[in-house]
């Protein structure tokens, strides 16, 4: 009897113009949290997508509880023991959170004429159990649009449980979680680590992977680096074999002057009295604003409001001594303002268009021939730029860009921006989802541009992020802002403790 639950053995797994997977091995242990590291592009994503059977390999094998099997698709999957719990969660709103938990293998009875009909009775009963076992409380009955992020990520493990998983791939679990849900998570991760589930946990998120791992593998450029003990690794030496050389400096040294101001926001609020309300801050040119505060503290909803996306009851936006009549996106754009969103899958990137598009598609007015039709070769050109000066990885620019790794669909998204040449450029949560290497890329990126000038307001989650590259940070709580930290006074204790004062 083998020790290993799952062995993949050789994996190579090819798309056009790139070898994403080059003859790839893993071995998991039962009862264990085995975390797949490794930069984006490295090929993590794409060798579980292979084990899940969202991909079929090139070449290579799976073992899973010593017998060597071939997995057709994600059905079979969870047939065999093999759950995912997707980075990207791709829940269904309208539906129960029963119906979700067992969609497409519902519980059938008898029913008029011998007709199968769905078990409801058992169906909700069965969720009731399975919430149990993941910790949650609330009603099997209840909408799963009607709950947060974290409980649809219970949803999700639930499932996994149903189908009596031996393995459950988690792919970024925790990138929208809080402090207090992700503790809430381990804990039900050493919970199916005591029933002897394996884990395997991708994340960027060093302090996780070893406080929660058993095994780190590495992987780079689509090969296999090794496996360690999580209890023999250092956060150094793990981002050392990550990227293949050492990193000094996790943020570039900054040479940008802020200036005058260029935007002040005079007592702004939402119509929602529950969203952010009486808010006055002020931006000056070549400076990096962080905004910080805990989930919850409305700081995405006050940026999407400056930028047209939510509506706001009173207050004032002036640019440039000029109040800004922002009523959508167009008004925005039109003075200078761009919006990197928080959601880059569900509002940032269009997947099923290539680069290209994806790059030009909020500046087209400016490549039309006599006002109508689109100039291809300038467009080419823009996206040529833009790849070189950004090192997007890609094989062309009519590459899907749902096919680029995190960081590269980040880069793509900002290249769309600075294609705009806008003077102001707000960031909200610029580097979520993406490897240590990705992001001192799009941190040498802001410093560049603010060093030109360009004013950046950057939400930020992670405290080093926002410590290491803000010029001044203002901390939200509850919708207000509850107080401003000069970069020399910056600290995690005075930033929480303001993100925990409530007014």
């Amino acid at each position: 009897m083998t020790e290993y639950v799952l062995e993949m053995r050789n994996v190579c797994k090819s798309f056009p113009g790139v070898k994403a997977l080059d003859g790839v091995s893993i071995e998991v242990r039962p009862g264990t949290v085995h975390a797949l590291m490794g930069e984006n592009g490295a090929g993590k994503s794409t060798l579980m997508k292979c084990l899940f059977g969202i991909y079929s390999m090139d070449e290579g094998e799976v073992y899973f509880q010593g017998e060597k099997v071939n997995i057709i698709n994600t059905n079979d999957a969870l047939h065999k023991g093999i759950a995912m719990v997707h980075q990207e969660l791709q829940p269904i709103p309208e539906r129960s959170v029963a119906e979700n938990i067992f969609c497409g293998r519902y519980p059938m009875k008898k029913g008029l004429g011998f007709l199968p009909i769905i078990n409801h009775k058992k169906m909700y009963e069965e969720t009731d159990r399975l919430l149990k076992e993941v910790r949650m409380s609330f009603d099997g009955r209840a909408k799963l649009g009607t709950l947060s992020v974290s409980q649809m990520q219970s949803v999700e493990i639930a499932k996994a449980v149903s189908v009596n998983a031996k393995v459950v791939i988690m792919d970024e679990p925790t990138s929208s979680l809080t402090d207090n849900e992700v503790d809430a998570l381990f804990n039900i991760i050493y919970d199916l680590k005591k029933k002897g589930v394996a884990i395997i946990y991708i994340s960027h998120k060093m302090d996780e992977i070893l406080k929660i791992s058993d095994d780190v593998s590495i992987m780079r450029d689509g090969k296999y680096i090794g496996t360690w003990e999580a209890k023999t690794m250092t956060t150094e030496m793990i981002i050392t074999k990550m990227v293949g050389r050492e990193l000094t400096n996790l943020f570039p040294q900054k040479e940008n002057v802020p200036g005058e101001v260029v935007l002040e926001v005079k007592n702004y609020s939402s119509i929602s009295p529950r969203s952010f309300q009486n808010i006055n801050f002020y931006l000056r040119k070549g400076e990096i604003l962080g905004i910080g505060g805990l989930v919850g503290a409305q700081r995405t909803e006050l940026m999407e409001a400056i930028f047209g996306i939510r509506y706001a009851s009173k207050g004032d936006i002036v640019y440039k001594d000029k109040v800004l009549k922002i009523k959508r996106p167009k008004d925005a754009i039109k003075n200078g303002i761009a919006l990197l969103t928080e959601d880059r899958r569900g509002s940032g990137i269009f997947g099923v268009l290539p680069i290209s598009d994806n790059v030009a598609i909020a500046s087209l007015d400016k490549y039309k021939d006599f006002g109508v039709m689109l100039n291809a070769k300038k467009i080419e050109k823009l996206v040529k730029e833009n790849v070189a000066k950004l090192s997007i990885k890609t094989p062309s620019s009519k590459t899907l860009i749902q096919t680029l790794s995190g960081g590269n669909q980040q880069k793509v998204i900002i290249s769309r921006w600075l294609a705009n040449d806008p003077d102001i450029l707000i960031l909200d949560e610029p580097t979520r989802g993406i490897d240590v290497g990705a992001k001192y890329e799009i941190y040498v990126i802001m410093a560049e541009l603010a060093k030109q000038g360009k004013s950046i307001i950057m939400i930020s989650s992670e405290m080093s992020e926002l410590i290491g590259m803000s010029d001044r940070i203002i901390v939200m709580c509850d919708g207000k802002v509850t107080g401003e930290v000069s970069s020399d006074e910056a600290t995690q204790e005075n930033i929480m403790n303001l993100a925990t004062k409530f007014a």
